[in-house]
């Protein structure tokens, strides 16, 4: 399995738990894999939930970045792609963050829109930016 695949994976299990807040990650995973949806790869649950343990960060960070949005008006796709995102950038230091950021932008052309993807190229570049340069953003 490739890790875009793995990382659709991630995005199909974040996106649900959006709406299924009971849940756990590990519960979601289990449960598409007892109705043959995919079978779970172990990286595809850990950045998942790594996404949903540091949501709070994560939110704050997006937020600061993204003046013009609160993101409770963002499309929920983006939302998971961008926490699915900043949570690898943020918490996987073994993985390029110009990698993280690609395969966020290629998520939100299969599942978004351009316009999306473009927005998301956007947000996480300024993440990147900040992140090399040790600032803040709270």
């Amino acid at each position: 399995m490739t890790r875009r695949e793995i990382r659709e994976q991630a995005f199909m299990l974040l996106f649900e738990k959006m709406f299924n807040s009971d849940n756990t990650i590990q519960e979601l995973a289990d449960f598409a894999e007892d109705c043959g949806l995919f079978i779970p790869d172990s990286f595809a649950i850990q950045l998942a939930t790594a996404a949903m343990e540091h949501v709070d960060d994560i939110d704050s960070k997006l937020s600061a970045l993204s003046r013009k949005w609160a993101l409770s008006r963002l499309p929920r796709v983006t939302l998971a792609i961008l926490r699915l995102a900043v949570a690898e950038m943020l918490y996987f230091d073994d993985i390029p963050q110009s990698v993280s950021i690609n395969e966020a932008v290629e998520l939100a052309k299969k599942f978004a829109s351009t316009e999306d993807a473009s927005f998301i190229n956007g947000i996480l570049g300024n993440i990147a930016r900040s992140n090399a340069a040790g600032v803040s953003e709270d």
